[in-house]
């Protein structure tokens, strides 16, 4: 019989490998110094044993972060069919028990999974269940094509902001986000949320791209394109206002604050180019962006400061045979915590689509691997009409307006600043994680500092 407390009383020595190959973890480039066990809870003693734990990372520079983990446990001979090609979700295999135990991510066994989804949900009957594997700070299984359960990982005090706004937008009758169904919490802390599941439903990202492929094969221009983006840029924008409009009006609107948003953006600046100076010299003009982003803070009336999305683009955007939904209100993981869930100005939002058709277009020529100067031209036009389209869509919702900076060049360069952030932000990612990609943000960061900007 496997033992669930001897399992328990070895983990801490083999989480820190396991929580180094999870992308959700964060912690991939980061010396985990030790892991402490808060707590956890045999839920299944018999085999396959389920163990729920809440688990304090301390890292080499002195952080700290806690990870929920939902860990199995079955007789290692032979191993589960289900690990294969799952080697990364193996947590150990304990040989010193008779016989040998593997210990493994939960989620990936199909009965486990169910256990999993009875303690969010007790009286919901499924039958057919599987992992989704995405690059987020979660993970989510999916139950016979009708519902999606989303494990949030990093767990921080308080509610989480993808639960607590889903679940006040749907009350208030904003139907463009998945309402809760169901949700696990304990001691006043979200640990795991129940959704419907959209079959058929296919993200921004990949339709924009789809937009890009039929361009450049066509060679035509991007409205007579048959896969033309610009009418579902121009929904996405509305929709967006509308957004803003219900958290202005849940969660209410103060004066922007243009010198606390300035001295954010500095602070990211500051992160960016030590990565640069260290993994990537790059030839970006340091101090004239920060005294673009510093100029930020003396704009007078930039309109209003709300609760936002956070980290919006492409694809946290689903199109779906009920129309477009807006997923995922957590902030960007790799910003600071204050900085992911704090209000800001409804213009951060609308620059996060502006930089993922940029990222849309640049990535569809890369892919296309042609530098022909019509293509080039080609793609350019796809972006600027998308832009277009897509503030067109936002600033025509009647209300949003008031949200905004009341002159027309005060909203620009708002919107500009934002944009520019958010390339910096792009820039420190690549840096890290996709170095071939540097060049992406670094255009639209010599575009800004410039004279020349799309309209």
């Amino acid at each position: 019989m496997i033992s669930a407390e001897g399992i328990v009383s070895v983990l801490p020595a083999h989480l820190p490998a396991h929580l180094s190959r999870q992308r959700w973890s964060g912690a991939n480039d980061r010396p985990i110094e030790r892991v402490e066990l808060r707590w956890h809870e045999v839920v299944s003693a018999e085999t396959p044993v389920l163990i729920w734990t809440l688990v304090r990372v301390h890292f080499g520079d002195g952080e700290e972060q806690d990870y929920q983990l939902f860990l199995g446990a079955r007789p290692a001979r032979p191993l589960p069919k289900f690990i294969k090609g799952k080697e990364r979700e193996l947590v150990a295999v304990l040989g010193e028990e008779t016989p040998p135990v593997v210990v493994y991510d939960a989620l990936v066994d199909p009965d486990l999974a169910i256990e999993v989804l009875h303690l969010v949900a007790p009286d919901l009957e499924v039958s057919v269940r599987r992992p989704i594997v995405l690059e987020h700070s979660n993970s989510s299984v999916v139950f016979d094509e009708a519902h999606i359960l989303k494990v949030l990982r990093k767990i921080e005090p308080g509610p989480n902001p993808d639960v607590e706004i889903t679940r006040v937008l749907a009350q208030r009758g904003f139907d463009a986000v998945l309402a809760p169904l169901a949700e696990l919490r304990r001691d006043g802390v979200d640990l795991a949320v129940l959704r419907e599941f959209l079959v058929g439903a296919t993200e921004g990202w990949d339709l924009a791209r789809a937009s890009v492929r039929d361009l450049l094969a066509g060679g035509e221009a991007p409205e007579e394109s048959g896969a033309d983006f610009a009418p579902d840029a121009e929904r996405l924008g509305a929709l967006l206002a509308e957004l803003h409009l219900a958290m202005a009006d849940a969660w209410g609107r103060a004066p922007g604050n243009a010198a606390r948003w300035a001295s954010e953006m500095a602070a990211n600046l500051e992160v960016v180019a030590h990565l640069a100076a260290e993994a990537h010299p790059t030839a970006l003009d340091l101090a004239m962006v920060a005294e673009r982003l510093r100029s930020l803070g003396a704009l007078a009336e930039v309109g209003t400061e709300i609760r936002i999305h956070g980290d919006l683009h492409l694809a946290q955007v689903i199109k779906a045979d009920a129309g477009w939904k807006i997923l995922d209100f957590e902030g960007e993981p790799a910003r600071r915590r204050a900085d992911r869930f704090t209000t800001s100005s409804p213009l951060r939002d609308v620059a996060g689509l502006l930089r993922s058709l940029n990222y849309a277009a640049a990535t569809g020529l890369l892919e296309w691997g042609s530098d022909d100067k019509e293509l080039v031209g080609l793609v350019d036009e796809w972006e600027l009409r998308n832009r277009a389209a897509l503030r067109e869509g936002y600033l025509a919702v009647d209300g949003i307006a008031a949200l905004l900076p009341s002159a027309a060049d005060t909203q620009a360069a708002v919107l500009a600043a934002f944009e520019l952030d958010k390339a910096i932000y792009e820039l420190g990612y690549e840096i890290g994680h996709r170095p071939d990609l540097v060049d992406i943000p670094l255009a639209t960061i010599t575009r800004l500092l410039g004279t020349q900007a799309p309209a």
